[in-house]
């Protein structure tokens, strides 16, 4: 008889590779088969040693799908790039998409996609990969028709609180690679996501101090936009017909104001419908309310956090939910913010404390950095790992790897799921030759002319004046 052999979460963690924390959640979890000594973790030897064999994926190297293209293609098909935690994948998954590769380059992020998902093909680095690495990898051939490829690709290049580089970017290259990539694939479906700035980033940026009576007209692609206008041609010239807009996450039940551009590409030509909204913010137009932070994290009562450090609790003990630094005595709000006190901005993310009664503002990477805090309603910490997972709609089991603040920003740069489950159902209905709902003059987002007849109209008018045109008042207020 084989005796069993008990060890603590440090020997566990040095076994497996990964963190102590992350032990001690799969304890919790009950992944790993464990109980309570005392204040402290044991778990069986052999629990660990088959844990370890059972997820030897974690390291995460590109491997090819494990699931049969024969059962694939009784649903519709999706190859998924630039996937992060997989949150746009989870959502078009719910309506029946079978994603059959996955592509990241972020170790932890590859780690998560491994754990949650190992028959999913996966790989790395897409300027490394042709097409026929990818169909290979994803277990099809040149004869089999691909329904969906999806991707949002880095969006610090495009993002207005960057440098605005484009595509003279790293990361804006890879854009390029994945439209180049995609076209060579011929989906019957592209689906593009990004970050607001892509609106209105230029191709080229020419210093400001270069501009003027006596310098030439701005380019094309010098022009507020100019990215973006020279993907839709690349587009155009493809054969692919498309529509974009501005969507706010909440309008499509996530209990967050997240705003992201989805350009949605259809291999026949025509100009795909908007997509489909479920939520409103009072309820126009029959639709449900938007849903909030209490609804969305009711019955949560294990929290992994970060902390605040005390001379910032401080103030978020006299703070009640929704409020921020300006609800504090006016001799406290210079004393807490220090020099930002001075900075311009509405400083609205300066000891913030969510409203129960209200979806989240947009989640950030770190939930604890003082101009962008992300403070509980009532308790004196930021929101938990648990109550992110909630805000951006993964499932409670859904598990992630890395240290507790790669977790934080796995999530945090997530696509949320419900806007990827609008993404999924809009396609679903245009293959299957259906007319989605439409609701005329429904406000996607907080901005206008963001749709892609508006932004084209105003970027034509730009470019017959050759200048750049100036920020509206409205836009201005909400940067």
């Amino acid at each position: 008889m084989r005796m069993s052999t008990q060890i603590g979460v440090r020997e566990a963690a040095e076994l497996l590779g990964i963190s102590q924390q992350r032990v001690r959640t799969l304890c919790r979890l009950g992944t790993l088969p464990a109980k309570m000594v005392g204040n402290a973790w044991v778990v069986e030897r052999e629990a660990v040693d088959l844990y370890g064999l059972q997820t030897a994926h974690m390291v995460a190297e590109d491997h090819p799908t494990y699931q049969p293209v024969s059962s694939a293609q009784r649903r519709p098909i999706a190859l998924s790039f630039f996937s992060g935690a997989m949150g746009l994948d989870l959502g078009i998954e719910k309506t029946g998409f079978r994603v059959l590769l996955a592509c990241e380059v972020d170790k932890y992020c590859r780690q998560t996609i491994a754990i949650n998902r190992p028959a999913t093909a996966l790989l790395s680095d897409i300027s490394t990969y042709s097409k026929g690495d990818v169909l290979e990898a994803a277990g099809l051939t040149e004869d089999d028709d691909i329904d969906l490829v999806i991707g949002g690709p880095p969006c610090q290049a495009f993002s207005t609180a960057g440098k605005r580089k484009a595509f003279n970017d790293d990361r804006g290259n890879v854009f390029l690679d994945y439209i180049e990539l995609a076209l060579q694939l011929r989906p019957k479906f592209i689906v593009i996501e990004n970050v607001r700035g892509l609106l209105s980033c230029p191709l080229d940026h020419r210093p400001h101090d270069q501009r003027g009576s006596e310098f030439p007209d701005l380019t094309a692609d010098e022009l507020k936009g100019g990215a973006l206008n020279f993907i839709l041609s690349k587009l155009r010239n493809s054969g692919y017909g498309y529509s974009f807009n501005l969507y706010n996450s909440a309008n499509f039940g996530t209990p967050q104001i997240r705003e992201r551009v989805i350009i949605v590409c259809a291999r026949d030509g025509q100009a795909p419908p908007f997509l489909t909204p479920t939520h409103s913010e009072n309820g126009e137009y029959g639709l449900l309310r938007w849903r909030t932070f209490r609804q969305a994290t009711a019955g949560l009562t294990d929290h992994q956090h970060l902390t605040f450090p005390e001379k910032r609790l401080k103030y978020y003990r006299m703070l009640k939910p929704g409020q921020n630094w300006r609800a504090l005595p006016r001799e406290l709000q210079r004393e807490a913010l220090g020099n930002s006190f001075y900075a311009g901005g509405g400083k609205t993310g300066f000891l913030r404390r969510l409203d129960w009664d209200k979806p989240a503002p947009t989640l950030v990477t770190h939930p604890a950095m003082p101009a962008t805090d992300l403070a509980h309603p009532e308790e004196d910490r930021p929101l938990s790992l648990q109550e992110y997972k909630r805000l951006q709609e993964f499932p409670d089991d859904w598990q992630l790897a890395g240290p507790m603040i790669q977790q934080y920003k796995q999530i945090g740069n997530a696509v949320p799921c419900s806007l990827g489950q609008a993404v999924g159902r809009l396609v679903i209905e245009l293959i299957n030759g259906e007319t989605p709902q439409d609701y005329p003059g429904f406000p996607y987002s907080r901005y206008k002319n963001t749709a892609n007849t508006d932004w084209e109209r105003e970027f034509a008018q730009a470019l017959s004046r050759s200048v750049v045109p100036s920020p509206t008042q409205e836009e201005l207020a909400l940067t």
